[in-house]
Formats: structure tokens, C-alpha cells, sequence
């Protein structure tokens, strides 16, 4: 396969500018365009639920490049203008403004939507957390008000509550799980985040549904649980999950089920690619269809989606990785940690909040997991998942 004369990308997040960044050092020299529905300049998603939020970062910190690093990579950057459309076996993207753009190669890096309560949009006060500006909405809600409920259990609604608490607010976090991060990490991590969440004064409202939103005047008030418990509240944030961003490739002809399907190679198409949290593809050293939503993710994925827009056909095969930071605390899990998966704790001790552990199914080790221990989880990884 020869390289493409022009490569569109749909999506100049990290996934996006890092397939762009990666074509350029692997020598590409072709007509290079990043179509982004934002204005701002590429921005990291992390700090948004830490050092933006907590008022630590300015918006200008967390940007991936400068101005001067964008504008020598050589690429057209087309802001302000999401894709509406994509015709795959013409690799044309058509934008909300109608503008057709069209090139030898697509790769689509547009990421994740943000799942929505029924009602919420009617309310002000009522909260996503995906982009810059929804960050600095929050802040500016959060800074103003002294109480807060977080919908979520996962990775972004512990992170949030504990963010708010670090900023001496009120906070209340619900979820349908038993634990925080239970599905992700299982009961024995988990349970021991939610005690440490309880301990730095988070009310917790675990195995709860949420009934509705109340508001008045067009305003948040409070969450009625289905148990008829009402949590008042100045701001909600809701943090139940998200879904890749394909509904614009309805009608494309790219498969899609759990994001944009791809080959080993992250091929969804001839000529089309997806990289990043929408991307769903077979990972040949597990046997099965993956789809990974992590900030580690996009960086790598991005490097062989490149290298196969120039030839390469290389599976991408990854250890999955991924890391929250909560409080004093930084949590990295590599591999396939799962709540069926028993978890053994092979160095520190738990009641320490220092520790290294990990996770085996069927007879044999499929995660490794550590809890202020980043030196004895990469350890971990390197003897039990480099294989």
C-alpha cells in the first residue's frame, strides 16, 4: 500500500493529534486536515475532573500543544465545525455547516457522549463533565455553591467527589453499585475506596437509583432517590457513563455496535481508521474485541493506527492501562482487572493505603493493580503481562 495523498481526521483530541503528530515522524508529508467540533486549541481531558476543576490549572495548562507546536505540524485545523456525516467508500466527512470534506484516508477519533438523566437538560445547575468549557461551568457553579451530588460510581464520579471535598464542599455521591469502581476493579479495591471516600466525609448513597431531579424556577434543587430520599443540592453532576460518538456515522457504511468496529489493525474500512475511546477492535494476543476508554489508550493506539495509514499493517495489541487520581492517592491497574476476578495482595497493606496486588481468573493472572505503589505495579506488569 502506497501513502495516502491527504489523510482527514475526524476528532483533534489526543487521539486525533497523536495519529496526526505520529504521521508527521514517521516522515508523512501529505495533506493533513484535523476537523474539530471545538474551539480550542487540543486540550488534555484528565486535569478537567482535578487541576482545572479545583481551580489548581488555569484552561491554558491543560492545551496538549502550543500554538506554534500546531502550526508546525503543517496540518489544517477546521475548529468550530463537528462531523455530521461521513461517506466511507468516498471518505468524505460532511460538517454541520454542509461543508464536504474529502480525502484518501479518514480516521475517526471522536471519542465519547456523555450519558444524560431524563430531565436534566431543563435545569440549570445540572452537570456533564467531557469538555473545557463544561469543566469551567461546574467550576463556577461549584465555587459559588456549598453542596453537591455526584450520579456515578465509576472513574470520573469518584474523582469528581473527591475533587468537590478537597474543595470543602458538601458532597453526595449515588450510584447503583455496591462500591465505588466495583466494576472495574472489583470488591476488595473498591470497598476500600468507598471506606476512604466515606473517611474524607463523602455521603454515600450506594445501591440507590435516582427517582428524578428537583428543581424550581428552572433551577437544580435536590435528587429524589427511588427510596424517596431527597438530596438537596446547589449543583449535580451526572457521571453514569459514556457511549462512543458514531451517531453521525449512522448510514456511512462502517460497522458499528460498541463504537466504530475494527480489524486488528484498526481498520474499519479500506481507507477509513478509528483510533481512541470510539474505536472497538480485535485484540489478537486476547482473542476478543476490545474497546478502551483511557487517556494512555489514545497515545498508543494512535502511534499504529499512523504506521498502517503508511503501510505498516500492524495489530495493535496493548496491555491495557489505566490511572485515577483520588485524594492522596493514585490508583494504576494494568491489564484486565474484573470484580469476578480473585485479588491477591502481594505487596504493602491495604489499611496503609499502600499496596500492590493482583488479579486472577480461570488459574491464571490477568491484572495487576497498585495503590501508591507505581514502581511494584509496573514490576507486576513486566513479570506477569509481558507475554
Amino acid at each position: 500500500m502506497t501513502s495516502p495523498g491527504s489523510v482527514l481526521i475526524a476528532g483533534a483530541s489526543a487521539a486525533g493529534l497523536s495519529t496526526a503528530e505520529a504521521l508527521r515522524r514517521h516522515g508523512y508529508r501529505g495533506r493533513l486536515t484535523l476537523l474539530d467540533a471545538e474551539l480550542h486549541l487540543p486540550y488534555d481531558r484528565p486535569p478537567l475532573s482535578k487541576q482545572v476543576l479545583a481551580c489548581d490549572w488555569e484552561p491554558g495548562r491543560a492545551q496538549l500543544r502550543t500554538a506554534a507546536q500546531l502550526e508546525a505540524l503543517d496540518a489544517e485545523f477546521v475548529r468550530g465545525e463537528p462531523a455530521v456525516a461521513l461517506d466511507a467508500a468516498e471518505r468524505t466527512v460532511t460538517t454541520a455547516s454542509d461543508r464536504a470534506l474529502r480525502a484518501d484516508a479518514v480516521v475517526v477519533a471522536t471519542g465519547l457522549t456523555p450519558r444524560r438523566l431524563a430531565g436534566q437538560d431543563g435545569l440549570a445547575g445540572v452537570h456533564v463533565l467531557r469538555s473545557l468549557d463544561e469543566a469551567l461551568t461546574l467550576r463556577a457553579h461549584l465555587t459559588a455553591g456549598t453542596r453537591l451530588v455526584v450520579v456515578g460510581e465509576g472513574v470520573l464520579g469518584a474523582e469528581l467527589a473527591a475533587t468537590a471535598r478537597v474543595m470543602n464542599l458538601e458532597v453526595t455521591l449515588v450510584g447503583m453499585g455496591p462500591a465505588l469502581l466495583r466494576e472495574q476493579l472489583g470488591d476488595v479495591v473498591g470497598g476500600l475506596l468507598t471506606r476512604t471516600h466515606a473517611g474524607r466525609g463523602v455521603r454515600l448513597r450506594l445501591g440507590a437509583a435516582v427517582d428524578a431531579l428537583v428543581g424550581a424556577e428552572g433551577r437544580v434543587t435536590g435528587v429524589r432517590l427511588a427510596t424517596g430520599e431527597l438530596l438537596p443540592a446547589d449543583a449535580v453532576v451526572v457521571a453514569i457513563g459514556s457511549r462512543p460518538a458514531t451517531d453521525w456515522l449512522a448510514g456511512s457504511g462502517l460497522p458499528l455496535g460498541d463504537g466504530v468496529e475494527c480489524d486488528a489493525c484498526c481498520r474499519a474500512a479500506p481507507g477509513v481508521y478509528a483510533v481512541g475511546d470510539v474505536a472497538s477492535f480485535e485484540h489478537s494476543g486476547l482473542g476478543r474485541r476490545l474497546r478502551l476508554e483511557n487517556r494512555t489508550n489514545a497515545t498508543e493506539q494512535a502511534q499504529v493506527v499512523a504506521a498502517n495509514l503508511l503501510g505498516a499493517d500492524r495489530p495493535y495489541t496493548p496491555i491495557p492501562y489505566f490511572w485515577t487520581d483520588q485524594y492522596d492517592i493514585k490508583i494504576q491497574a494494568h491489564g484486565l482487572p474484573s470484580p469476578a476476578a480473585e485479588v491477591t495482595v502481594v505487596e504493602g497493606d491495604p489499611e496503609q493505603h499502600r499496596f500492590a496486588a493482583v488479579y486472577r481468573q480461570d488459574g491464571r493472572i490477568t491484572g495487576v493493580l497498585g495503590w501508591n505503589m507505581p514502581k511494584q505495579a509496573r514490576l507486576l506488569r513486566q513479570q506477569h503481562l509481558n507475554t
